[in-house]
């Protein structure tokens, strides 16, 4: 009798540590003109595509967006203490606590400023990732979130990471998939206010 193959298992992976200096404040602190979280938002969506847990990593002013967050089991809070050397000290923070968690096959890494993120995107990304999947998100052709990343990756990724530059460089060295997602939505992330 065969064994049957686990399913693919992943987790989300929300980066909101950075003190949002262009924006004028952290964005795990903005709201819509609607009053609605970015923060929570990502995190519901993540939830909502099947992500289990999802991983938030918190830095500038971490305890005030901390606040925004409802207590779940499906959420576990990071704090990225060295937030200030950049997004690659977020990545490996979240990256180490993705370790942590046993089963996990993969993990859809999207920042908290994607104001327009969306279910329908996070499971064409996921989609059938295994431990060794490399995917990128493209709106029109051009490069965007999520990016999923396969356990298999972690460790390298971490090792390699340095700066502001996040998964950005090892994405582009190990070739990784495109795939279209620009008739989902936008892709677009805020970096200033309107």
């Amino acid at each position: 009798m065969q064994t049957p193959q686990p399913a693919s298992h992943a987790a989300g992976l929300v980066l909101a540590a950075g003190a949002g200096s262009r924006y004028g404040q952290p964005k795990a602190l903005v709201h819509d003109a609607a009053g609605h979280s970015w923060l929570r938002h990502t995190i519901d969506v993540l939830t909502a595509s099947g992500c289990s847990p999802v991983i938030v990593v918190l830095g500038a002013r971490g305890a005030e967006a901390a606040a925004l967050l409802t207590p779940a089991a499906s959420v576990l809070v990071v704090q990225a203490t060295d937030w200030a050397d950049g997004l690659s000290a977020s990545l490996r923070a979240g990256l180490l606590c993705a370790l942590e968690q046993p089963g996990l096959t993969s993990v859809a890494v999207v920042p908290v400023d994607v104001p327009d993120l969306n279910q329908a995107t996070i499971e064409r990304m996921i989609g059938t990732s295994t431990e060794t999947t490399l995917r990128q998100a493209r709106f029109a052709g051009q490069p965007g979130h999520p990016v999923v990343i396969g356990r298999a990756h972690w460790e390298p990724l971490m090792a390699g990471a340095t700066g502001d530059s996040g998964a950005g460089p090892y994405l582009r060295s190990h070739a990784a998939e495109a795939v279209e997602c620009g008739d989902l939505g936008t892709g677009v992330d805020v970096d200033r206010p309107n």
